[in-house]
């Protein structure tokens, strides 16, 4: 099984999240996912360009075997004096506190690192909101958190169970909430009653 690199990024903001999205093929459309879905198409037609000595590839195709990992990168810039390359993401919000983002980058740099027989020693994530560039280093800390990630997702997806919904502030983002209904499910307490009836 090949695992999304979204599912990564996915899986890190909410395991339910993910398990909805890949495991049960649910999504819906909210004004947040529609302007990243806009801003994704225009990266993704820009032609190939060369400026001040980077090449700038889009709409890359990565594959790594050895994790069962792969998708599609929005940027690869290739330093052409060196051959170093960089992926970028783009993202429709601003920098979060938790590495969501980072973990998906670094899935990105893991799989251009296998197919090129290279090391890749940072990248990039751009934000729409901020229009703000922010530097990420693969760091052994990130790259050992997105491993991890890795594997509980291909646990998540193989296990074929979605988890039961954990009621947050980040849940009022999400274009999902809807169809997630975390708060009802949160505060269903139908299971309890049912046991006490035969106590």
């Amino acid at each position: 099984m090949i695992i999304p690199l979204s599912a990564l990024q996915h899986y890190a903001f909410c395991p339910r999240q993910c398990a909805l999205i890949h495991l049960e093929q649910l999504w819906e459309e909210n004004f947040l996912t529609a302007q990243g879905r806009l801003l994704h198409e225009r990266v993704d037609s820009a032609e190939l360009e060369v400026r001040k000595g980077i090449r700038f590839e889009r709409s890359v195709h990565v594959l790594s075997e050895k994790l069962g990992i792969g998708g599609v990168l929005d940027l690869v810039e290739c330093e052409l004096s060196t051959g170093l390359l960089k992926p970028v993401e783009y993202k429709r919000g601003k920098p979060k506190p938790e590495p969501f983002d980072e973990i998906q980058l670094c899935a990105q740099a893991l799989c251009l690192e296998e197919m090129r027989g290279t090391v890749i020693e940072e990248g990039a994530l751009w934000y729409m909101q901020t229009r703000h560039r922010v530097s990420v280093i693969f760091s052994e800390t990130l790259r050992q958190k997105t491993l991890t990630v890795i594997h509980q997702v291909r646990k998540l997806l193989s296990g074929n169970k979605t988890p039961q919904p954990e009621y947050s502030k980040r849940c009022k983002a999400c274009s999902l909430i809807e169809v997630c209904q975390p708060q009802l499910l949160v505060k269903d307490k139908s299971k309890k009653y049912v046991m006490s009836l035969f106590d």
